[in-house]
């Protein structure tokens, strides 16, 4: 709905190119009127995703690597500084190394989960830790999910379990940030075509698959992930805290 988030400030984190998920969310943000953050990982990624940065115009565009401390508190600290307060959070962040993606997850490393579960997991956490004391009026914060965490998926490996961890983390936060009118979610999308995506072998027989079995017969793109995401921010689901929304078509619903 156009203007229902007027006078909000919404960052959000993960934009990689035209097809990233974090970018469809953006646009739905932008169409509703809230002022965006957006970060980007390195000077070179930069480079690829300024032309999606023009059309955003965000307030604040500013380099952070989620592993980096100091990157992070540099970030929020610009945020309070311009704005001294944030409403919506959205981490659309995951990486694990193609070894540990692509093998068994009895198999997977200690450090390559440990990685995959810092970055895909654990920054979100940190997120919610910077963004709580900006978020003085409540908030919303989301997180990129995947049925891969509820139900065993071919060729999700090692992600399955770190973004079960995250959908936990969810529902942990959801209960933590509650008094302070902070709202968390994990939003589930059904398979989308995105860079990350590809990392996954034969993603386009799950594709195939998912489009085939799903109750609706299709799937999502990154813009219905981006108005189902706005939804959750506005003042409609107010009410609503600590789910892992789908947005799959009903793929979930399956046994």
């Amino acid at each position: 709905m156009a203007g229902s988030l007027e006078g909000k400030v919404a960052l959000v984190m993960g934009i990689a190119n035209e097809s990233s998920i974090a970018y469809g969310v953006a646009k739905a943000l932008k169409a509703r009127g809230a002022e965006l953050i957006l970060t980007y990982q390195t000077e070179k990624t930069l480079k690829y995703i300024q032309p999606l940065f023009d059309e955003l115009q965000p307030g604040i565009t500013q380099l952070c690597d989620v592993q980096d401390e100091a990157s992070v508190s540099e970030l929020f600290a610009a945020i309070k500084q311009k704005y001294g307060q944030l409403d919506i959070g959205v981490h659309s962040i995951a990486f694990a190394q193609k070894d540990d993606l692509h093998g068994r997850v009895v198999d997977s490393s200690a450090a390559g989960f440990a990685l995959a579960m810092d970055v895909s997991c654990h920054s979100f956490i940190r997120m919610a830790h910077h963004a709580e004391p900006l978020m003085t009026r409540g908030g919303t914060l989301l997180a990129m999910s995947y049925y891969g965490a509820e139900k065993v998926v071919p060729n999700y490996g090692m992600m399955g379990p770190v973004k079960a961890a995250l959908e936990c983390a969810v529902r942990y936060m959801a209960t933590e940030l509650g008094p302070k009118k902070i709202r968390v979610h994990a939003v589930s999308p059904g398979p989308v075509k995105t860079r990350a995506a590809s990392g996954i072998r034969e993603f386009d027989l799950l594709i195939s698959n998912a489009t085939g079995s799903a109750p609706l017969r299709e799937l999502p793109d990154i813009d219905d992930v981006g108005e189902a995401s706005a939804f959750l921010c506005e003042a409609g689901a107010a009410r609503l805290t600590g789910s892992t929304f789908y947005v799959d078509g009903g793929m979930n619903i399956l046994a």
